[in-house]
């Protein structure tokens, strides 16, 4: 792509690859990608939610068929998710897939972190399967089990714990400001993926 002038609502250059928020459960991928998409004036797509209105509630797609055939729909969605170049909110074990790890190559990567202490009021009462059973031992253990994978994959790690959403859409915007120009400080944590 030519570089371009042109600038956003954000004052950023035009995106030319999708925006990838990754992360644990309550991270708040949802609603961050939502404002960073409007702070760009680009799509936004929460891939979850697409895969409910397609295929029924989570719970139900896990208790029905099981987590290997959600995992194969939860592929489909957010491989058409990452085919715009807006902002994607993928669920928090999409990056186990192989094939969903090798597309976020083609995208930007933001993992937005949470400690256990400031998710566990955003997860109080949730009705997630794998949290269904031991709670927050459960997301400890799952968010443990994921690390490796979501740090592997990140261009970007901003930790959402105790700020406002304002201020991680900032950070977030500032870096792709920088990335478009070319900064050479800017922070690039993404390491070759060897799973």
């Amino acid at each position: 792509m030519t570089p371009s002038t042109d600038t956003n609502a954000a004052g950023a250059a035009p995106l030319d690859r999708p925006v990838a928020m990754i992360g644990p459960m309550g991270a708040g991928k949802s609603s961050i990608g939502k404002k960073l998409s409007r702070r760009l004036g680009v799509g936004f797509v929460d891939t979850d939610r697409l895969l409910v209105q397609r295929h029924g509630p989570v719970a139900e797609i896990f208790s029905r068929d099981g987590e290997p055939r959600f995992r194969e729909l939860e592929r489909e969605v957010v491989a058409e998710a990452l085919a715009s170049t807006g902002v994607v909110s993928l669920g928090g074990g999409a990056v186990l897939d192989p094939l969903t790890r090798e597309r976020l190559r083609g995208a930007s990567v933001v993992l937005l972190t949470v400690t256990p202490e400031a998710v566990a009021d955003r997860l109080a009462g949730s009705t997630r399967p794998l949290l269904a059973q031991g709670g927050m031992d459960a997301w400890r253990a799952i968010a443990l089990e994921r690390e490796p994978v979501y740090r592997r994959l990140a261009d970007l790690v901003v930790d959402t714990s105790r700020r406002p959403v304002s201020h991680v859409v900032d950070d977030v915007v500032a870096w792709l400001a920088a990335a478009a120009a070319g900064s050479p400080d800017l922070p690039h944590h993404r390491q070759e993926d060897d799973a």
